[in-house]
């Protein structure tokens, strides 16, 4: 099995509001650098996306792929690469968790990824730690900008 990348943030919004935000595809190009379009591709029947296309440009992976995702109740996410030009494997997994009165929310990323393309392992986890990290800022600059109610 790959090994995998992850890091941990604390967002002061409850566990609702985050998954709000990861859930809005369409928003995706508004608040994270590297996703430039995102396309609900299919859905469930709660209207959650289960296959998504998206343009990424993060600097040295510059990729058009679709990701297959599967909700695990209210509070994860998990994702999967379907197809792509230039990687081998993405996935990850964002897990909510409230803490105290439920105003605020840990979440945790975890990130796979697979280039087609040779690169070193070492240099590989520098990537995802720079892609986790940027994500995780950007989910927690949106969520706490985002009106309340």
């Amino acid at each position: 099995m790959a090994e995998h990348t992850s890091s941990t943030i604390t967002i002061e919004a409850a566990p609702a509001d985050v998954m709000g935000v990861i859930a809005d595809f369409a928003r995706y190009p508004e608040w994270t650098g590297e996703v430039k379009e995102a396309e609900v591709l299919a859905a469930d029947d709660r209207g959650r996306a289960e296959k998504v296309r998206l343009v990424l440009d993060a600097g040295a992976i510059k990729d058009d792929h679709t990701l297959a995702y599967t909700w695990t109740g209210d509070r994860e996410v998990s994702w999967t690469l379907v197809k792509s030009q230039m990687l081998r494997a993405l996935d990850g997994t964002y897990a909510l968790a409230p803490l105290g009165d439920g105003d605020r929310t840990e979440v945790t990323y975890r990130l796979t990824v697979d280039v087609k393309i040779p690169m070193l392992g070492m240099i590989k986890r520098k990537a995802e730690k720079v892609i986790i990290d940027r994500a995780l800022a950007g989910l927690k600059k949106r969520v706490e900008s985002v009106p309340k109610g």
